[in-house]
């Protein structure tokens, strides 16, 4: 991450989610002005509390989707938005393909026409999806890998978010940076593989159902490993549209994420239950079933992830299981 920080006035959608929250400590504690905005429907106060008392910081409590006064004004002389507000649940595309439509692509277009309307923006950064890939032949696979064919109605909206986002910064003037992300995992989320693990073995810790055949491989990376690439490639693009794949440099399965959980909750002998899946094994419609992403581009501007798959894997599953019997 930069030593220090270019941003002044940064506005982020989605500040009170897991990743937003994150990336409002680290600007937040490099005496950046920021401004949050979220509509808590998956966010939570709580994240960002530490900050509420904060001269430099401010909370908006607004749906991308309704409010467009509101949305305009807040973007006054911000130079910088990190535009991260989505539905992240990949799979419930398949039974409400609207949700991902309206949260994603509409809310995209709407901040989009809020930027073109203050003209005080210089930079959008866009948290994308390795989904955008669908099943790629190249493995790991690059950022000019071709054709983009998602899979998934999450990979599609995303791959149309970041299609609006490219030809508004063409056609308004303003730079843009896309990030498309690995599995990004730590403490604060609020759903993936993980979590799913840990709320199922504290209902029945001899039991642990597993979607689809357990094989699924895919790369997993810390947040603070995010945060830090996020920052350093929106500090240092050099082009109108600069495109980034964020993730770490191995892989994991579920079936060795389901035997992390467990060794971290201190259970023995838990029987594992695989549904099978659908399409070959498949936890769900629409869910890869191999990523890994090829990350030289932003390596080569001095980022490397510090934690591998397994690592970032046990250090999320150890910071939400103590988060959890702190609870209960």
């Amino acid at each position: 991450m930069p030593t220090t920080l270019p941003f002044k006035r940064v506005f982020i959608t989605g500040g009170a989610g897991f990743i937003g929250s994150h990336l409002v400590d680290e600007l937040c504690e490099n005496n950046a002005e920021v401004i949050a905005y979220d509509n808590l429907n998956s966010g939570r106060i709580e994240n960002i509390k530490a900050w509420l008392k904060n001269p430099e910081f401010s909370f908006i409590q607004e749906d991308l989707l309704k409010s467009e006064k509101t949305l305009s004004s807040s973007l006054s002389r911000c130079e910088t938005i990190f535009h991260l507000a989505a539905n992240p649940e990949v799979r419930i595309g398949s039974q409400n393909p609207k949700i991902h439509y309206e949260q994603n692509v509409t809310a995209t277009f709407n901040l989009l026409e809020a930027i073109r309307k203050v003209d005080d923006v210089e930079t959008l950064i866009f948290t994308s999806s390795s989904t955008v890939y669908g099943e790629p032949e190249e493995i790991p696979t690059p950022e000019d890998y071709a054709p983009l064919k998602p899979i998934s109605i999450y990979g599609a909206a995303k791959l149309a978010s970041e299609a609006l986002i490219i030809s508004y910064a063409n056609t308004y003037g303003f730079n843009a940076v896309i990030y498309r992300l690995a599995n990004i995992v730590g403490s604060r989320t609020q759903h993936g593989v993980i979590l799913d693990f840990l709320n199922k073995l504290m209902k029945n810790p001899m039991k642990l159902e597993i979607l689809g055949d357990g094989n699924q491989t895919k790369s997993y990376l810390d947040i603070k490993d995010c945060i830090d690439a996020m920052l350093l490639g929106g500090s240092k693009h050099r082009r109108k549209v600069e495109i980034y794949n964020v993730g770490s440099e191995d892989q994991v399965n579920v079936k060795e994420i389901a035997d992390i959980v467990c060794r971290e909750m201190n259970l023995e002998s838990v029987k594992y239950v695989f549904t099978g899946g659908v399409d070959g094994g498949r936890g769900w419609k629409g869910d890869v079933k191999v990523m890994l992403l090829n990350i030289e581009r932003l390596k080569k501007i001095g980022w490397k992830p510090t934690l591998s798959s397994c690592k970032a894997v046990r250090k999320a599953a150890r910071s939400l299981w103590h988060q959890k019997k702190n609870i209960f």
